[in-house]
């Protein structure tokens, strides 16, 4: 059958400032999923990550369809209600236009989706980040799709031998999706140069080159181009599909061993390690760190396997020591430097608005 993922996600309300959503909250928007949605979803799974909550679900409506999207939009109102009842900090945070205009793109929620002919067997990888942006994900997918020294499976598998194909986005570009096509390992220099500036150059979608097959769908939205203000870190979601003509499980994940420096953490405008975490976990230490959980799944017709916690296994315990060793190194660093995001990239006006005002006191000495 042809079957359409769909990961709609938002942050809209928490605990304690940017820690973890509430259990009622989370109640009320998986019971508006689960009564809204038994005659349009096949399944659907609601979890959270951080202050994030993030809806999977399973459909044949395919990708951009306005039922299933008018569905997340309504339970994130509906937990909004809950969330201003509570009196959660940030209620609604991440829904920054006042009416649902057919899809949830521009409108506030990140979403990553996409459809494909179901193989017998159907394992995939549910990612949410937290305290982050979409180019956390840019080294991971090019070490799990392009580089044969962490996924062997480039060079044993014949299907995958045949590379696959980057669609790479520039998200700084607001008139619309403008993206390039790449191939790996042809064009494997081109796309290194794109992906080291996760900023403006994001990983949205890639394909296997044997067979056409999408493996990979990245919410790629930034939050501060659709506001004009910041509003909180973009917080991405990634569907991967893995086994076969794909790298595997094991091979996807490998690449978050190493704690790798992304943008984000206290008002999303430091550099700080991003922590692999278990399933539900919230943020703590210097509004972080960045954090990334992961859900294994199995399917068929639609229907979910329970998840599999991904970053649960005792292996992940070590890199999570190491990643706050890195984390704590980072912010004894303060202010200064790499510690921080550029000028260009900070999420807060206060220091733009500081050095407009120094500059007025310069003075040019004389020769």
């Amino acid at each position: 059958m042809k079957l359409t993922l769909s990961v709609i996600k938002a942050d809209i309300g928490s605990i304690g400032g940017h820690i973890a959503p509430s259990q009622a909250l989370l109640e009320a928007v998986r019971r508006h999923v689960a009564e809204q949605g038994r005659d349009l979803l096949l399944d659907s799974y609601v979890s959270s990550t951080g202050d994030d909550i993030a809806l999977l679900m399973t459909h044949t409506r395919g990708v951009r369809d306005e039922a299933v999207h008018r569905l997340a939009w309504d339970a994130f109102l509906a937990g909004t209600a809950t969330a201003k009842e509570q009196g959660l900090y940030g209620a609604g945070q991440d829904l920054l236009k006042d009416a649902f205009s057919g899809n949830v793109h521009g409108l506030g929620p990140a979403c990553a989706e996409m459809t494909f002919d179901e193989r017998p067997g159907e394992p995939f990888l549910f990612f949410a980040a937290d305290k982050t942006d979409p180019g956390a994900f840019n080294l991971p997918l090019y070490l799990a799709f392009a580089d044969p020294m962490n996924t062997p499976g480039l060079i044993l598998s014949p299907n995958m031998s045949a590379g696959f194909r980057f669609v790479i986005m520039d998200v700084n570009h607001t008139e619309g999706d403008r993206v390039i096509e790449l191939n790996a390992p042809e064009e494997l220099y081109d796309i290194a140069a794109l992906l080291r500036d996760p900023e403006r150059y994001v990983v949205e979608a890639i394909y296997s080159r044997a067979t056409g097959e999408q493996a990979v769908a990245v919410a790629t939205s930034r939050l501060h181009n659709i506001a004009g203000k910041y509003t909180g870190k973009d917080d991405p979601v990634m569907l991967v599909r893995t086994q076969m003509n794909f790298p595997a499980t094991g091979e996807v994940l490998a690449p978050f061993a190493l704690g790798h420096f992304v943008a984000g953490c206290m008002r999303g405008s430091h550099q700080m390690p991003l922590m692999p975490v278990p399933l539900g976990s919230g943020i703590s230490y210097f509004d972080g760190p960045p954090i990334v959980t992961c859900a294994a799944f199995a399917e068929h017709g639609g229907k979910l396997t329970e998840a599999m916690d991904a970053f649960a296994h005792p292996f992940w315990d070590e890199v999570r020591h190491r990643v706050a060793v890195k984390a704590r190194d980072m912010r004894a660093q303060g202010f200064f430097g790499a510690a921080m995001l550029p000028m260009s990239e900070l999420e807060y006006t206060g220091i733009t608005q500081k050095l407009a005002r120094l500059d007025e006191r310069f003075t040019v000495r004389g020769a």
